[in-house]
This record gives structure tokens, C-alpha cells and sequence, in this order.
């Protein structure tokens, strides 16, 4: 998860240089963003690996698996974007860009949410599934709906604004960049997934 929400952030700073135009350094942190999915998924089939059938654990095996993997769509969606993005040198009308970091900061944020309620995953098992525990992670499966929430409006936002920039616009690049619109909401609601699925395992 750690290494999800790293490359989430590294979308900021891809962002604000496909603003400044800079297609040497975009492509280098569109490299950088591959290179952290990747290790995402060598960590992966670490755990995949090394988890033994018969290992007593206090949750259940498939369980841990299954966090892991929805976890996993976060760095890949993320590689997605920038690799649409600076494939087909997609640019953002000038007055969209700043509600459009807004909405890449509220998917960010869902996602380090996300990091944030899986770190605390080591006190909640220490404390045998504490009542105190389990009620903090609550409250941040609150806090996560509300960013991914957030999110969702942000892009709302941005489509009406969009859809009147339309008739200006070529029509091919329109319809990448309201699929680019569609990825980055992705990216919280996989983040809340995350969260859920969190919840989910402990409750058993």
C-alpha cells in the first residue's frame, strides 16, 4: 500500500509539468510512475509466494490476498494515466487546470487515507482487535468516503466545464481526456475499496 499511495502522489508532480509543457521531464516521471507499479508488483508476488497455506494467522489467508490485490488497482491505474497521457500528449484546457490538480489532490488524498488506515493494521492485531482500535479505523472509513466523495464532485465539476469547451476542441482528444477524467476518479474509488475491504477483514 505504501508503495500504491507513492506512485498516486507522483501524479501531482506529472500534472503540473504536462502544465509547463516539459515532455523530457514528463516522460522521466511517467518512467518513475512504471518503475513504482512495478515494484508494486514484485511485492505482490512476494506475498503471493511467501504466505504459507498453513500459517495461523488472525485473519484468514484469502482475506489478506484479497486486500492485497484491490490494493494493487491503484499503481496500476496510476500507470495508466500517465501512459495515456503522455502517449498522446494530451493537454488540459487552460481553464480546467486548476480544478483539475484539485481533482488528482482529492484521489491522492483517498489513496494516502488508505495508507494511513492499513499502517495502523500491526496496532489493531497487537491489540486483539481493540474496541478503540477498530472504532479509529472506523472514523477513517468515514473520512476516506468523505475524499472519495470529494473526488467525485471535483469531477463533475470539471466534466460541465468540459462539455462547454467541447465545440472547440478536437473530438478525438475530447473523448481521451474524459477518459483520463474517468481513470483519475478510479484512483479514490479504489482507494475507498481499499478501506471497505479493511473493514471487511476485521469484522470477520
Amino acid at each position: 500500500m505504501a508503495k500504491a499511495a507513492e506512485c498516486a502522489v507522483a501524479l501531482n508532480t506529472y500534472f503540473e509539468l504536462l502544465f509547463q509543457e516539459n515532455w523530457n521531464e514528463l516522460a522521466d516521471q511517467c518512467q518513475k510512475i512504471c518503475d513504482i507499479e512495478e515494484q508494486a508488483d514484485e511485492l505482490k508476488r512476494e506475498i503471493r509466494l511467501n504466505l504459507p497455506r498453513s500459517l495461523f494467522l488472525p485473519v484468514s489467508r484469502s482475506d489478506l490476498l484479497e486486500l492485497v490485490r484491490v490494493q494493487d488497482e491503484i499503481p496500476n491505474r496510476v500507470k495508466d494515466i500517465a501512459g495515456i497521457v503522455l502517449g498522446r500528449k494530451i493537454q488540459i484546457p487552460e481553464p480546467l487546470r486548476a480544478s483539475f490538480l484539485e481533482f488528482v489532490g482529492a484521489s491522492v488524498n483517498a489513496t494516502q487515507k488508505s495508507h494511513s488506515m492499513l499502517e495502523m493494521l500491526d496496532q489493531l492485531i497487537d491489540s486483539g482487535f481493540g474496541t478503540h482500535q477498530i472504532d479509529r479505523i472506523e472514523t477513517m472509513i468515514v473520512e476516506l468516503g468523505e475524499l472519495e466523495t470529494a473526488s467525485d464532485v471535483k469531477q463533475i465539476e470539471i466534466r460541465s466545464a468540459l462539455f462547454e469547451l467541447e465545440k472547440d476542441m478536437n473530438p478525438v482528444d475530447v473523448m481521451f481526456l474524459y477518459r483520463v477524467l474517468e481513470w483519475i476518479g478510479d484512483v479514490a474509488d479504489h482507494a475507498q475499496t481499499v478501506g471497505n475491504r479493511m473493514l471487511y477483514v476485521i469484522a470477520r
